[in-house]
């Protein structure tokens, strides 16, 4: 069982930055392929990101491919999103998520892959 806390969303201008991040804690961090998902209201969950137990592994959605960078920290079990030059579309409710790197990196870009969820954050981003 993993739990997942994630926190740093708010309110920002476009152009600005954020940075998520995601406690994990529970059973061993380092064996779980992590990522993130958005959910705009009356829009369906979509994948951001995610990236490989080992941290050497990163895929990106192409909406934000170049403006956001997945980052692991296993020491600290914790995940991390990096958003810079944020758009008004980048505003929704932004989950982490993980599993226990039972498929290759690139192939978790669907929620059913993911075991374990958190309780998200919003990002709203103000033109």
């Amino acid at each position: 069982q993993v739990q997942l806390v994630e926190s740093g969303g708010g309110l920002v201008q476009a152009g600005g930055s954020l940075r998520l991040s995601c406690a994990a804690s529970g059973r061993t961090f380092s064996i779980y392929t992590m990522g993130w998902f958005r959910q705009a209201p009356g829009k369906e969950r979509e994948f951001v990101a995610a990236i490989s137990w080992s941290g050497s592994g990163t895929n990106y959605a192409d909406s934000v491919k170049g403006r956001y960078t997945i980052s692991r920290d296993n020491a600290k079990n914790t995940v991390y999103l990096q958003m810079n030059s944020l758009k008004p579309e980048d505003t929704a409710v932004y989950y982490c998520a993980a599993d226990e790197s039972t498929f290759y990196y690139r192939d978790y870009t669907e929620p059913a892959r993911y075991d374990y969820w958190g309780q998200g954050t919003q990002v709203t981003v103000s033109s």
